[in-house]
């Protein structure tokens, strides 16, 4: 589904990715774990097509596709969904409002027919009740005044009505208390199928604990450095990165 090839990438004329190479299949979750400052969130972005971060070379493939070239929106469309590590505030503009554009926008850009806003109702309580959502949710601003674990499930809510291919979640567990990591990390499992992929970006184990991953690999300095499966995220937790970047040098 997404294959990277011999990806490199810099910001400000720095190269911060080296020679990145991963294939994800159908079907397969893959964690990415590192030090900060190791290129992860690095990696997210690029892949979304964010405009600060400069390919220098290497291809990016989405259902054998070229994507490198293309708008963040037009790789939305495709089916490409990132969950944000620290995502925006909109002021003014009410949740409900800028989801159900959003989906209609994303359902036009597939072919499909636009929502009701009764469908979009209906819809919208299913995954607001699989999350624990609050009432009065709906009608905020977009992340204005949210904790950052209202955040985080607003940021799986919008996945869950968007219904992406291929899921990247930027350290989604940062800054959630343990009750609303489950609920978060059962909206992750609920996206989990055949046709589909995910990518979760982490700095820690316990997410990893809920969402198993069928690979993980290690970044430090802008290369994956190791793969493994589920183990390797054992041993990272019980070593930490210090010894690991030690060893790896």
């Amino acid at each position: 589904m997404l294959e990277i090839r011999d990806l490199f990438v810099a910001v400000e004329n720095k190269t911060i990715l080296k020679g990145i190479n991963l294939r994800i299949n159908k079907g397969e979750t893959h964690a990415i774990m590192g030090p900060n400052g190791a290129g992860k969130s690095t990696l997210a972005n690029v892949l979304m097509g964010h405009p600060s971060y400069e390919i220098e070379s290497g291809q990016i493939l989405f259902d054998g596709e070229e994507i490198q070239e293309l708008e963040p929106e037009e790789r939305a469309h495709l089916g490409l969904f990132l969950s944000f590590q620290y995502p925006l505030e909109i002021e003014g503009l009410a949740n409900d409002k800028f989801l159900f554009f959003a989906v209609n926008a994303n359902r036009k850009a597939r072919g499909l027919s636009l929502l009701t806003e009764e469908e979009f109702k209906t819809l919208y309580q299913e995954k607001k009740e699989m999350l624990k959502v609050a009432s009065g949710f709906e009608t905020r601003a977009v992340n204005e005044g949210f904790s950052g674990g209202e955040k985080k499930r607003n940021e799986i809510l919008q996945m869950l009505l968007l219904d992406p291919k291929f899921m990247i979640f930027d350290e989604t567990d940062s800054g959630l208390d343990i009750d609303a990591l489950r609920i978060v990390a059962d909206g992750m499992n609920t996206m989990r199928s055949e046709d589909k992929a995910q990518l979760v970006i982490t700095h820690y184990q316990r997410l990893l604990d809920y969402v198993k991953p069928d690979f993980v690999h290690v970044f430090f300095e802008g290369k994956i450095v190791c793969s493994g499966d589920y183990q390797l995220a054992l041993k990272l937790e019980k070593e930490g990165y210090k010894e690991w970047e030690l060893v790896n040098k």
